[in-house]
C-alpha cells in the first residue's frame, strides 16, 4: 500500500533534494557477512559492525522476467532497479517487446536535477548502462557510449557527469566522443590529479581503456571510487534543484566470477569508502537520500568449508595485490621469492611454493593465478559453487528522507517505483 502525502503535510526536515543510488555489483549477503569477519580478525573480540550495517533496512528479490532463466544477469537486474520493470537477461532498459523504458535518471533530469554515473567497470557496462541508456543487448558498448552523447532531453544532455573506465568505447577510429563532449562544454579528464582539480559539473572522466584496476592493484594516478564519488557530489551539488547520482562498485561481482576472495574484499573496501562519503554528505546536507544495494550475488561464495567451523580471513589481509596481479608479474620474469616478500605477509610451505613454481612453468596466467587462489581458499576455508550468479535475496541499505520506503522485503522493481514517486515530488510513505 502506498500513501501519498501532500507537500503541506511534509515537514521541512523531510524535504528531499538529492538522491545517491549505489550498487555493489554481486555484493550478496555472504560477502557483506564475510567482510564483517575480515574486519574483525581477533576471535576473542566482540564482532564490530561494518559501515553498512547501521543502515540495513531490508532485502530485495532479484529474479528476471525471462522464460528460460530465473537467475538474473546484471543487465536485467539493473533495468528493474532503474525502471521498475522486469525484463530479459541482457536487456538494457528495454522491455521484452524491445521498447525503451523510462529510467529514474531520466525522471530526475525531467524534474530539473543534475545527473551523474560512476562505475569502476567500463561506464558502458550493463549496470551503469541501464540507468543512462537503452539497448537490446548489453554487449553493444559502442552504441551505449554513443547514446550517452546522442540521447537528449529537451535538446540537452541527460547525463551531466560520467566517471569510470571504458575509454576505448569513447575514443574510437569511427568516432571520438571525448571531443564531442568537450565541444559541448564538458571537461574531459583521464587521471586522478585532473579529477581532484575539476570544478565543472559537466564532466567526462575515463581512467582506463577498459575496467579500472581493482583497488588493491590500482596505480596512484587512477582515482578511487571514494574520490570519484566525492568529486561528483561536490560538482553536482551546485544546482538548486539538486542531483541524482548513480555509483557502482562494479568489480565485487568480477572477483566473485573469478573465485578471487582477495579481489572481492578489496572491492568491497573501495565501495564502503564511497558509501561513507555519500553518508557523510547526506548527514551534513540533511536533504539527501542514500540507497545502497546489490543487483544479485555471485559465485556461490561460502563462509567456511569442509566441516571446519572457522573462516580464517587473516590470509586475505596478508595479500597486498590480487592473485592476477602476482601472476602477471611472474610472467614478466619477476623472481618468485621477491614477489612473495614484496606483495604478501604470508609464510608459504614448501608444497605451496612448489605448486606455484609448477604453475609458472606452464606460462599460463590463469594457472599461476589459480595456484595462489587455491592456497588462499584452503587457508581461509572458502568454497565456491558456481562461476555465475546466484539467486538469493540481497540487502538494502538506506539513509535520509524517506528511507522507510525501502524497509522490509521488496522486489527489485519496488525500489525504482519508490524513487520515481520521490523524484516526481510526491512525498511517499510505503506501508508493508
Amino acid at each position: 500500500m502506498i500513501t501519498i502525502l501532500n507537500n503541506s503535510q511534509t515537514s521541512k526536515k523531510t524535504f528531499l533534494r538529492n538522491i545517491i543510488f549505489m550498487i555493489g555489483d554481486g555484493m550478496g549477503v555472504s560477502y557483506t557477512s564475510a567482510y564483517r569477519y575480515m574486519k574483525n580478525q581477533d576471535p576473542f573480540e566482540q564482532v564490530k559492525r561494518t559501515s553498512f550495517d547501521p543502515y540495513l533496512v531490508g532485502q530485495q528479490m532479484t529474479y528476471p522476467n525471462d522464460p528460460f532463466l530465473n537467475i538474473t544477469d546484471s543487465a536485467a537486474a539493473a533495468t528493474a532497479l532503474a525502471t521498475g520493470v522486469k525484463t530479459y537477461n541482457g536487456a538494457i532498459s528495454v522491455n521484452r517487446e524491445l521498447k525503451k523504458l523510462r529510467t529514474i535518471l531520466e525522471a530526475a533530469k525531467e524534474n530539473g536535477k543534475l545527473t551523474g554515473i560512476i562505475a569502476t567497470s567500463e561506464i558502458t557496462h550493463a549496470t551503469p548502462a541501464a540507468f543512462g541508456s537503452h539497448n537490446t543487448d548489453r554487449n553493444n558498448m559502442n552504441e551505449i557510449a554513443n547514446s550517452y552523447f546522442d540521447e537528449r532531453m529537451n535538446g540537452k544532455h541527460k547525463i551531466d557527469l560520467l566517471l569510470g573506465g571504458g575509454e576505448e568505447f569513447f575514443v574510437r577510429k569511427d568516432r571520438d566522443l571525448s571531443k564531442e563532449f568537450m565541444n559541448d562544454g564538458y571537461s574531459y579528464i583521464t587521471n586522478r590529479s585532473e579529477l581532484l582539480k575539476n570544478k565543472n559539473h559537466k564532466l567526462l572522466g575515463l581512467f582506463a581503456k577498459r575496467e579500472i584496476p581493482k583497488m588493491i592493484d590500482r596505480p596512484k594516478n587512477i582515482p578511487s571510487l571514494e574520490e570519484m564519488a566525492h568529486t561528483a557530489i561536490q560538482c553536482l551539488n551546485q544546482h538548486s534543484n539538486g542531483f541524482f547520482l548513480f555509483i557502482e562498485g562494479s568489480q565485487i561481482d568480477w572477483g566473485g566470477h573469478n573465485h578471487d576472495i582477495v579481489s572481492v574484499m578489496s572491492e568491497i573496501t573501495d565501495f564502503e569508502k564511497a558509501f561513507n562519503c555519500a553518508i557523510n554528505f547526506a548527514r551534513t546536507d540533511e536533504h539527501t537520500l542514500v540507497i545502497a544495494t546489490a543487483d544479485h550475488s555471485t559465485g556461490g561464495f561460502t563462509i567456511g568449508a569442509n566441516g571446519h567451523y572457522y573462516w580464517n580471513s587473516e590470509t586475505i589481509g596478508a595479500f597486498k595485490r590480487t592473485p592476477g596481479y602476482l601472476a602477471n608479474e611472474l610472467l614478466l620474469g619477476a623472481n618468485l621469492n621477491d614477489i612473495l616478500l614484496k606483495y604478501t605477509d604470508c609464510l608459504f610451505t614448501s608444497d605451496e611454493v612448489k605448486n606455484i613454481e609448477e604453475a609458472i612453468q606452464t606460462y599460463k596466467p590463469e594457472k599461476i593465478e589459480n595456484a595462489f587462489k587455491t592456497i588462499i581458499d584452503k587457508r581461509t576455508n572458502t568454497i565456491w559453487t558456481t562461476d555465475g550468479h546466484t539467486g538469493e535475496d540481497v540487502p538494502i541499505y538506506a539513509y535520509g528522507p524517506y528511507k522507510e520506503n525501502f524497509a522490509g522485503l521488496l522486489d527489485n522493481t519496488d525500489i525504482a517505483k519508490c524513487l520515481f514517486e520521490i523524484i516526481e515530488r510526491k512525498q511517499v510513505i510505503l506501508a508493508h
